[in-house]
């Protein structure tokens, strides 16, 4: 019974209740997707106070401003290069098992209302010149109402930095700045109670709604996916940790709790509140990931460069149509691009690899089709990947920079992290 009081075995004690619950009832555990809906709508809300919190918190209190844009110059080649080789195991990965072979596209049931919808969803103008014009908000307010990660971080980031250049130590703007932190954490600490419920809501949903056929009738790709992200994350994720002198194995152990809420959601946005205070508490510098963290979720979603770099292979492979590789080398290329911003959030990588089909016309959009049925079942793997990606980051970043205490670091991975998050001042 003590184990149960611990958030992750909550967690995962829904999980597994909901996919016996969808498998029995399927009708009924369709009526529990509000449950999942409302819980990831609750964490979202929290987002851009949290990320306001934690920047202008790390950065107000960075005066040497060389070493601040040493750390972001290496942040964005970071993620460049981690993302590049998400893609490339993504990709190889099909190419290698050819879980589309034999599947023929023209078999299927597609669903093309669905596929219309995510057409219009994506039908915005995907050019580098508008991904960087949206990140401008048009008022600082503003920025907190669209609910994109990216106008909160660049607000966030002119505020921090403002303070950090004409603040003084007497200021109560810090003073009240540290209590507004308390304050939000404190009410991320209530709704983080109501996680086991939304993980059950979700994953409930998901397999009464593609539980049956669509999971036997594509169960070879479900493999294959899962079997890239678990490649991506052991070998690539755990020789980049290596580097750092951190063992990937106890990096997934400190940062459990939140792998397996991203996980039972199927979003990571959902880890996100609980990451920040979790990577502190592992010995992680303030300012590193009150920087790297939010900037990773639009630039370094590894999740979703593999599921889109899965997702062309297997709908080139299902669909019978030829995809020579510098074709494919170029259409990878192009998603590096497209797959910034907005894939943390559930069904995001779907969207934005029907923008990348779209706008390219390299393949027959309606292989969107395929995947629409098991996005849910992929998107367990994705947010999951996403978490430990951003994770790995900011502790690789941070030990790199000086910026880690390896003894609150051994200290987190030989406690339970279960512990309720409240920020202290």
């Amino acid at each position: 019974m003590k184990a149960f009081k611990k958030l992750y075995v909550q967690v995962l004690v829904a999980i597994a209740a909901a996919i016996v619950f969808g498998l029995v009832d399927p009708q009924h555990a369709r009526a529990m997707k509000p449950l999942g809906e409302g819980f990831i709508a609750l964490l979202k809300m929290m987002l851009g106070p949290i990320i306001f919190c934690t920047v202008v918190h790390g950065i107000g209190h960075v005066k040497d401003f060389r070493r601040l844009g040493r750390l972001g110059l290496k942040t964005l080649l970071y993620f460049e290069v981690v993302s590049t080789l998400a893609m490339m195991v993504g990709y190889g990965m099909v190419s290698w098992l050819r879980p589309g072979d034999g599947l023929h596209a023209s078999a299927l049931a597609e669903s093309g209302q669905a596929v219309d919808k995510l057409i219009q969803a994506s039908s915005a103008d995907f050019s580098l010149t508008h991904f960087v014009l949206s990140i401008i908000p048009r008022t600082l307010v503003s920025a907190f109402v669209s609910g994109d990660i990216l106008p909160v971080l660049f607000v966030s980031l002119l505020v921090g930095a403002a303070l950090s250049v004409a603040g003084k130590p007497e200021w109560l703007v810090y003073r009240l700045l540290d209590e507004v932190q308390t304050l939000v954490f404190k009410m991320l600490g209530f709704i983080m109670r109501l996680s086991p419920l939304g993980a059950f809501g979700a994953m409930a949903s998901a397999v009464g709604s593609y539980g049956g056929t669509t999971l036997v009738y594509l169960l070879r790709y479900i493999l294959t996916y899962y079997s890239a992200a678990i490649v991506f994350v052991v070998v690539v994720l755990g020789l980049v940790a290596a580097s750092a002198g951190l063992s990937i194995f106890r990096i997934l152990y400190v940062i459990r709790d939140e792998a397996v809420l991203a996980m039972g959601t199927a979003a990571s946005e959902a880890a996100f509140p609980r990451l920040v205070t979790r990577l502190e508490q592992a010995g992680c510098d303030e300012a590193v990931v009150g920087f790297v963290l939010p900037a990773g979720y639009s630039f370094n979603i590894d999740g979703a460069c593999l599921y889109m770099a899965c997702g062309i292979g297997f709908i080139a492979q299902a669909t019978d149509t030829p995809l020579p590789l510098p074709q494919a080398l170029a259409l990878l290329a192009v998603m590096l691009v497209t797959s910034k911003g907005g894939a943390g959030a559930a069904g995001g990588a779907l969207v934005k690899l029907t923008a990348t089909l779209q706008s390219t016309k390299a393949l027959p959009l309606s292989g969107v089709g395929l995947l629409f049925g098991i996005d849910r079942i992929l998107a367990i793997a994705t947010s999951t990947t996403n978490v430990i990606g951003n994770s790995v980051a900011v502790m690789v970043l941070a030990k790199w920079e000086g910026l880690f205490d390896r003894q609150k670091f051994d200290a987190c991975a030989r406690r339970s992290p279960s512990k309720p998050v409240v920020r202290t001042q």
